[in-house]
């Protein structure tokens, strides 16, 4: 897989996506996650890529043409079955979406910044508008890694464990995962539920379900709460 992720600001992306398991992904050759920077497609002598919205309003929007030229550059270079762009208004991302790109081949990510981007951008490039909540960042770059984070996991070998991604929350529908303990078994007199130490596998089995019902109508309480 390769993700084109690009930028106003890449120096915010540099750190998490050379770090633990997406370093790790990238390194085994797994997956190629390449950072644009939106001023090197800025022609004037200031590398201008924002300026003041039409019909007035406060902040600083990108402007179109880095990203027309950036963004036609890259598709003149391969095919990209998503083009992702991070916004308030886009659907909130899931695990499911998750599962959807990380089988696609190449993947684009717009990173607004400011106020945000030029709409014929959007209406021009993106087929998916995702948001990662009901709020408001100084840009698209921590939203953008949030969803290449949860991409990468998915690429088969990426994780030590082949299983561990498939038992995650949420892969199958809204449902949260039992807590999980290691050892000591007794720290400071917190003790691990008996279960996980009675080598059972049907009565672990059983308590697992019945912890992750649990704290799934938890969530759903807590997220359905105004």
């Amino acid at each position: 897989m390769r993700i084109d992720i690009i930028s106003a600001v890449p120096d915010l992306l540099t750190s998490p996506l050379n770090t633990s398991i997406i370093k790790r992904a990238q390194d085994f050759k797994k997956v190629e996650i390449v950072v644009h920077n939106l001023r090197d497609y800025a022609h004037d002598k200031h590398k201008t890529i924002d300026d003041k919205p039409f019909g007035g309003g406060a902040g600083m929007l990108l402007k179109p043409e880095p990203f027309f030229e950036c963004i036609e550059y890259l598709f003149s270079q391969r095919k990209y079955q998503h083009v992702i762009y991070s916004c308030p208004k886009g659907k909130i991302f899931n695990q499911q979406l998750a599962n959807k790109f990380s089988i696609a081949e190449n993947l684009m990510v717009i990173a607004g910044h400011y106020k945000g981007i030029d709409d014929r951008v959007r209406e021009a490039f993106a087929t998916d508008e995702i948001s990662i909540g009901n709020f408001v960042l100084s840009g698209g770059e921590l939203p953008a890694l949030v969803v290449v984070d949860a991409i990468v996991r998915l690429i088969p070998g990426v994780l030590g464990d082949s299983e561990s991604a498939l038992e995650d929350s949420f892969q199958d529908g809204n449902i949260v995962e039992a807590p999980y303990f290691t050892r000591p078994a007794d720290y400071r007199g917190l003790k691990v539920p008996e279960v996980l130490l009675s080598g059972n596998f049907k009565k672990i089995k059983d308590w697992k379900a019945e912890q992750s019902t649990i704290l799934t109508e938890k969530w759903k309480k807590i997220n359905s709460s105004e």
